[in-house]
């Protein structure tokens, strides 16, 4: 009788994971791309294509709505600030007197406010280009992860038995760097604007 001793062949090859880390790579890049193409839809594109004026308040409600968490007895509250009013664009060309948008604050019956509007019913307070980019600019930052990652799965196809070079891990090291960093003062002066 003849035993065999030793460990059985793999049931895959490793170029098999390679190849499969390279597509997970390219879909991450695939992902990053949608990433950068909402950023620009969302910011500068919204901003340019809205027609800009102003909104006088007739009166501003708060939204209150409870969120049951399963792991606690607690009950989260959110609560969203809503103004309704006349909204009569620069030109003058357009004007609703059945307007509403999400609001930073309440504001008095009378006051003004700043506004997009941005379809055919939907409005959203104006907060210039500094914010449309800003907005623009927190997807692109976010947008570096994914493609950073996605790089550096094509290039290695995450693989052990491809060491990468020193100078590739270096560069997605620093992407992801100047990604976190982007993300966080976009984040900062998007809150602040």
């Amino acid at each position: 009788m003849t035993q065999v001793h030793g460990t059985p062949p793999p049931t895959t090859t490793p170029g098999d994971r390679t190849g499969l880390g390279r597509l997970i790579g390219a879909g991450l890049i695939l992902v990053s791309l949608v990433l950068l193409a909402l950023g620009a839809y969302l910011g500068p594109y919204t901003y340019s294509s809205s027609t800009q004026g102003k909104l006088t308040v007739e009166t501003c409600t708060v939204d209150y709505k409870y969120r049951s968490s399963t792991s606690s007895s607690s009950r989260k509250k959110t609560k969203t600030k809503w103004c309704y009013g006349t909204f009569t664009s620069t030109d003058g060309s357009t004007k609703d007197i059945n307007a509403e948008l999400k609001s930073d604050a309440l504001h008095q019956r009378g006051d003004v406010i700043e506004a997009l509007k941005t379809g055919d019913t939907s409005y959203q307070q104006d907060h210039g280009w500094a914010g449309a980019i800003t907005v623009g600019c927190v997807w692109w930052f976010g947008a570096l992860f994914p493609l950073t990652i996605g790089y550096f799965g094509t290039a290695t196809g995450f693989s052990s038995s491809q060491a990468p070079s020193q100078r590739l891990l270096r560069a997605c090291v620093t992407l992801v760097a100047v990604g976190g960093i982007g993300l966080i003062v976009s984040l900062l002066v998007a809150f602040i604007a």
